[in-house]
């Protein structure tokens, strides 16, 4: 009897006039997965969200080499591995899922958690860093998310066993950054991204949604969250508090599992209620 909480094999759409074949249920643990940008922050606690499960890991890292040595050294389990790639190079970021697959024997999931985010207020900006901001965010943002999707797709693809991708959008997407606009604009890109490659992939078993986070307590905005421009990012939620990197991982690891599947296309607000959308 089929368990009525594991989601029937899925079968691709046909493209020959041979059938596919059916593909296997997607595992709940086990699986060979690659985190971007995972040297700190929320990517460090998605990392050890996966190898808590049972997960094998590749730790992604741009330029933070000893803090993504950091985190693969303290994520449990074995089999982890280590992968630098320069994702605003498309080169690169075909170069990491090609590693990914060799280093773990193949992919079943894909976190897009690699993002750029420097503030560029367009009232103070002079026009070549505006320019040069907009380019960078673009680039890795929305164009690496896209580029690293594409490879991690046709290896999953080819393995014929489904997968996941989840991608880390933001709160921002939708109430705006005012001083971060291409960051807010680069991440309404990745859910319209996520929603698009929802239904292109999803003939193949391959689930892919999005989260939108709030504030989240990182190192990298630490100075943000002291004095009276933390107390008032704390009161942006009626929980008076921000999100800790754990209980935005654990969402991203949901929607990684097989109970997600009907999930896909989805975009996830873990904000807390400070920002409320119909």
């Amino acid at each position: 009897m089929t368990d009525p909480a594991t989601p029937a094999p899925v079968t691709p759409a046909a493209t020959t006039s041979a059938p596919a074949p059916p593909i296997p249920a997607f595992p709940a643990t086990g699986r060979r997965v690659l985190v971007s940008g995972a040297s700190r922050g929320l990517g460090r606690a998605v990392a050890h969200a996966f190898a808590e499960n049972g997960d094998r890991v590749a730790v992604h890292y741009g330029s933070r080499r000893a803090d993504a040595e950091e985190t693969l050294a303290a994520l449990p389990g074995s089999g982890h591995v280590l992968l630098g790639a320069d994702l605003a190079d498309p080169s690169g970021a075909a170069a990491l899922t090609g590693a990914a697959v060799e280093a773990l024997g193949g992919l079943d999931v894909l976190v897009n958690n690699a993002a750029v985010n420097t503030p560029h207020p367009p009232a103070t900006t002079p026009y070549d860093e505006w320019a040069a901001a907009w380019q960078q965010h673009v680039t890795v943002n929305l164009l690496g998310t896209a580029h690293l999707s594409h490879g991690a797709a046709q290896a999953m693809i080819a393995q014929g066993t489904g997968g996941r991708i989840v991608n880390i959008g933001s709160r921002g997407a939708f109430r705006g950054e005012p001083d971060h606009p291409a960051y807010g604009a680069t991440k309404a890109a990745v859910h319209a991204l996520g929603q698009s490659l929802a239904v292109a992939l999803a003939p193949y078993g391959i689930a892919v949604a999005s989260v939108a986070p709030g504030f989240i307590g990182t190192e990298r905005v630490a100075h943000r969250l002291t004095g009276a421009e933390g107390a008032a990012i704390r009161t942006q939620s009626p929980f008076g508090r921000v999100a800790v990197p754990e209980e935005v991982a654990a969402a991203v690891r949901w929607l990684a599992s097989p109970e997600a599947q009907w999930s896909s296309g989805a975009v996830l607000d873990l904000n807390g209620a400070s920002y409320l959308r119909t």
